[in-house]
Parts: structure tokens; C-alpha cells; sequence
């Protein structure tokens, strides 16, 4: 029997995930009155903090995918079960979708347009669909890995979302960033926005494939480090307790 409440972790997570960036780009349009600079400054640190606030908000629930991409690559890992796949993927797309809705309920349609991933001016199809499945390979290997190394501890919480910001603020002026199919297909179906969207459909979930194949590969092997660094990493955890 699933735990449904997994899925509705699932479906506020990603709602928070939306709705929070997807305000802070309308926000920042608005602000900048239709300039690209404040844009490409506040953007990517709205979906990196809303991300922070649905992994401390939900992410003890369901593990805090908020991402179909991201729960393909932990299904590939064995970390998540078929069964429960598909229930995240529908919760997911589900929270984007509420959370586009609502952004039309505070402003309007053309707000909810203006958020959609597109790709940018003089960048072709081709290279968008590159961008996006080689960031979001990155942003699924960080994952992989920071969420199941215990030297990692709870600054998983911290690295992941850093990693978020620095993908947007990477490849916004090339796709407008979204690593996520449901980031991008709740502001498309109620926006009525459809340029490009086969690109964000399918290159995350590929380059979710090629990031936890590459992590499996390297993550799987791990030869002793040498160096300064792996000086501090050999360092046992916790002291002795004395004789």
C-alpha cells in the first residue's frame, strides 16, 4: 500500500518550488520594468530559496525530488520503486500546474506567459537542448551524491539549492533555465505557451539518464583521494571517546 502522503510531499514541494520562482520572475519583471539584469539576478536565488523551503518543508517526507527528472534518476539508482515513480511524476506535474494557476488567479495570463521557459534569442533548438540536458545531468549527479554521502551531512540541504542558482544563473540567458519538466509544463498549459516545450519535456529526463549513469560509473569506484584535500576528507567523523 503506498504512503500517499509521499505524494502529496511531492505536490506541495513542487507547487512551492513553482509558484515561489515562478513570483520572483513576474516580481522582478515588473520591478525592472521589462529589463533583463534585475531578472538575472533575483531569478535564479527565487528558485534556489524556494527550493530550500520545500526540501526543509517536505523533503522528510518523499526525499524532496520536486522534479520528474530527479525521480527518474533516483528510480535508476534503485531509490525509488516504479510504483511510486509514477505517483511522484503525477504529483509533480500536478504542483506546477496548481502553482502556475494560482500566479494567474494573483496577476494575469500574460504574467503566466512571461515565465515560461523559452528558448532565448539567437540560440537554436539544438543548443537549448544541450544546455538543458547537460545542466540538469549536473544538477542530478550533485543529488545523487550529496544525498547519499553521509560526509555530506545535512549540508545536502544547502548544496542542492546552491547548485539550482548557479544553473540559472548558467543558462537563463540561453533557455531561461528549467532543468524541470514540471516547472515548465504548468506555466505552458495555463499560459497557453507552447514554444519549445518538446526540449524541456524530454532533455532533463535524458540528461537525469546521463547524470546518475556518469555518477554510478565514478560514485561506485572511489579510489583513495590524495592530496591536501583528501587529507581532510580521511579525517575520521567523530573522536575516540578517551581510555
Amino acid at each position: 500500500m503506498p504512503d500517499y502522503r509521499r505524494y502529496l510531499a511531492e505536490f506541495f514541494g513542487t507547487f512551492v518550488l513553482v509558484f515561489g520562482g515562478t513570483v520572483g520572475v513576474v516580481g522582478a519583471q515588473r520591478a525592472a520594468g521589462g529589463t533583463g539584469a534585475l531578472v538575472l539576478l533575483v531569478v535564479p536565488f527565487a528558485f534556489g530559496l524556494a527550493l530550500l523551503a520545500g526540501l526543509y518543508a517536505f523533503g522528510e517526507v518523499s526525499g524532496g525530488h520536486f522534479n520528474p527528472a530527479v525521480s527518474l534518476a533516483m528510480f535508476l539508482d534503485k531509490r525509488l520503486e516504479s510504483r511510486d515513480l509514477v505517483g511522484y511524476w503525477v504529483a509533480q506535474f500536478l504542483g506546477g500546474i496548481v502553482a502556475a494557476l494560482l500566479l494567474l488567479l494573483l496577476t494575469n495570463k500574460a504574467a503566466v506567459k512571461s515565465v515560461a521557459t523559452v528558448p532565448q534569442p539567437l540560440v537554436s533548438n539544438a543548443s537549448a537542448f544541450v544546455f538543458e540536458l547537460s545542466f540538469t545531468a549536473i544538477f542530478v549527479a550533485v543529488i545523487l551524491q550529496a544525498s547519499l554521502s553521509e560526509r555530506f551531512g545535512t549540508s545536502a540541504l544547502l548544496a542542492i539549492p546552491l547548485t539550482l542558482v548557479a544553473i540559472h544563473f548558467t543558462i537563463i540567458p540561453f533557455t531561461g533555465s528549467s532543468v524541470n519538466p514540471a516547472r515548465t509544463f504548468g506555466p505552458d498549459l495555463v499560459g497557453n505557451r507552447w514554444t519549445g516545450i518538446w526540449i524541456y519535456l524530454i532533455a532533463p529526463p535524458v540528461g537525469a539518464a546521463v547524470g546518475w549513469a556518469v555518477h554510478n560509473y565514478v560514485a561506485s569506484v572511489r579510489p583513495a583521494p590524495e592530496g591536501a584535500v583528501a587529507e581532510v576528507l580521511q579525517q575520521p567523523t567523530e573522536q575516540p571517546p578517551p581510555r
